[in-house]
């Protein structure tokens, strides 16, 4: 028995018969000629599965309009304050404000001012009594919301539908000029804050502890290496005043951006002059007279800091005591062309930690994989990170290992940098440059991931380079632009953080020595007794 199952366009159809399949021709057209095919490849003997089938209509595939050089619209308010966006197609959209302001900018004022008015965000404000009435706004269009405070951007940001626009843009324009800052919240906030600084230094991970201390150590005293988190000794001395004044230089409409993804742009806009244009905002609309825009300066140097982890993870399977040293040196901006070599390079670096259960998407053929944590089974940690703002960059390794193999530990790390300006094979070239493309295509598939990469890049230039841009320009990276980005980073004095038992580490003078040496090997010591 035969059974009918298809029909195409071209009035060719497909014929069970028996469990045999094959296509037939329209009527007239004849047996034998190429539209008749068997699922034992009869007609078509010797054509590989790799080309098309002959006589078969070519397929046509559903394409890209070609708009997508206009997905990122940028435009301008009367005010300074720019309004960006991106379509993404969806219920929910994704929009916030975005300031120039960070910790870097605090150099005149009480250090720890961004870290207070990030705990501060979405408390009362002019038209919201309390944070509760905030969040039950917010709950109406499904939203939910989030401060993020860094070195150089502080970002309120709001998920929720995109129905709720208007109600959002005017809660974010409230909460970033008009909040109350009440006795009962900044109280509130001091204490948090306090707790905040506590559990910081008792974290098994002292990631966080140590990206601080790095900074400290490359740009002593001045911008990026300014404290992110509010010194204990300050919490008392941060008030309403202190706020309002820094507030007044640097929450300007010209240092600001809203960015939307998940909507139209004309929409956008429209809702920025409504609630963004011509408001007055709770500190006064007088004009900024003390802005810093100091250019950050590196200096290279060491901090240290001398700490008992012996006891950071008690219980049945305690975390072994470790003593944490990060080695960075000056990399460059991210507005700096030089910026996608050196991505390439933090990614060729790759590292983690000393138990993996990944594969190699994960970066198990990564240099700080391959040369140190597979040959060296007392190291816990090797992991290359790369920071960049608009005026500066810095390319660091951390390592952790036991206090006893310090000296040895800190070695392999200056080996491993003097490695990267040696020859750079083309295989792993081309599997970090393809790593690299994969985590920037995957992340901006997330719409809050979106977001934040709009809003950043119009803050710092204006305009915004889309994935493809970014893929060309990852793609074009040669092994001679690898090696000559090192070696311009390598003349550089390095900065140095370590935490733990610090009895075997090597002075600054033998680090710096040994990145100056061929080989990154440390100066030999002499000892009498050990």
């Amino acid at each position: 028995e035969s059974q009918f199952v298809w029909q195409s366009g071209t009035g060719a159809r497909l014929i069970q018969d028996r469990g045999r399949v094959s296509v037939c021709a329209r009527p007239g057209q004849g047996a034998g000629s190429p539209a008749e095919a068997s699922s034992g490849g009869g007609a078509y003997p010797s054509v590989p599965l790799s080309c098309p089938l002959p006589g078969v209509p070519k397929a046509v595939f559903a394409a890209a309009e070609g708009r997508e050089r206009f997905e990122t619209r940028v435009s301008v308010l009367e005010n300074g304050l720019r309004v960006a966006s991106q379509n993404k197609f969806g219920q929910f959209c994704t929009v916030g404000l975005l300031v120039n302001s960070g910790s870097r900018h605090e150099a005149k004022y009480l250090s720890g001012i961004s870290h207070f008015l990030e705990k501060l965000a979405f408390s009362s404000t002019a038209q919201f009594g309390s944070k509760d009435e905030i969040l039950l706004t917010l709950e109406k269009h499904g939203g939910i919301c989030d401060c993020q405070a860094s070195r150089d951007t502080i970002m309120y940001a709001v998920s929720a539908e995109a129905r709720g626009l208007d109600t959002v843009v005017n809660l974010l324009a409230d909460v970033a000029l008009r909040p109350r800052l009440s006795d009962e919240e900044i109280e509130m906030t001091r204490a948090a804050i306090r707790f905040e600084l506590e559990d910081l230094n008792m974290r098994p991970d002292p990631e966080p502890l140590l990206t601080e201390m790095i900074h400290a150590a490359a740009y002593r005293d001045n911008t990026v290496g300014l404290n992110r988190f509010c010194p204990v000794e300050n919490t008392d001395k941060i008030g309403r005043d202190v706020l309002h004044s820094y507030l007044r230089n640097y929450y300007t409409p010209d240092r600001m951006v809203l960015a939307g993804v998940g909507i139209e742009h004309e929409q956008l806009v429209e809702c920025a002059r409504k609630h963004l244009l011509g408001v007055e905002p709770v500190w006064g609309s007088g004009q900024a007279r003390d802005v810093d825009r100091s250019v950050a300066q590196y200096t290279g140097g060491i901090v240290k800091v001398e700490k008992d982890m012996s006891d950071v993870s008690l219980g049945p399977t305690p975390i072994p005591e470790l003593t944490h040293i990060m080695i960075g040196l000056e990399s460059c901006s991210f507005l700096e062309e030089d910026f996608i070599p050196f991505a390439v390079l933090n990614m060729m670096m790759g590292g983690g930690g000393s138990f993996s259960a990944g594969g190699p998407g994960k970066g198990m053929f990564t240099r700080l994989y391959l040369n140190v944590l597979n040959r060296h089974h007392w190291m816990y940690n090797a992991t290359s990170y790369h920071h960049s703002y608009e005026d500066t960059g810095l390319l660091c390794i951390h390592a952790s290992a036991d206090p006893k193999q310090v000296r040895e530990m800190v070695e392999i790390i200056t080996r491993e940098f003097i490695l990267m300006a040696g020859d750079v094979g083309e295989v792993e070239l081309e599997r970090a440059k393809t790593q690299l493309k994969s985590m920037l295509m995957m992340n901006l598939e997330s719409r809050p991931v979106i977001f934040e990469d709009v809003g950043r890049q119009v803050l710092a230039t204006n305009t915004r380079k889309l994935p493809h841009e970014l893929c060309a320009l990852i793609s074009q990276v040669k092994s001679t632009d690898i090696k000559r980005v090192v070696t311009k980073m390598l003349h550089k004095k390095p900065a140095v953080a370590a935490l733990g038992d610090l009895t075997d580490l090597p002075t600054y003078e033998h680090i710096q020595a040994a990145l100056s040496s061929r080989d990154g090997r440390l100066p030999l010591v002499y000892r009498l007794f050990r």
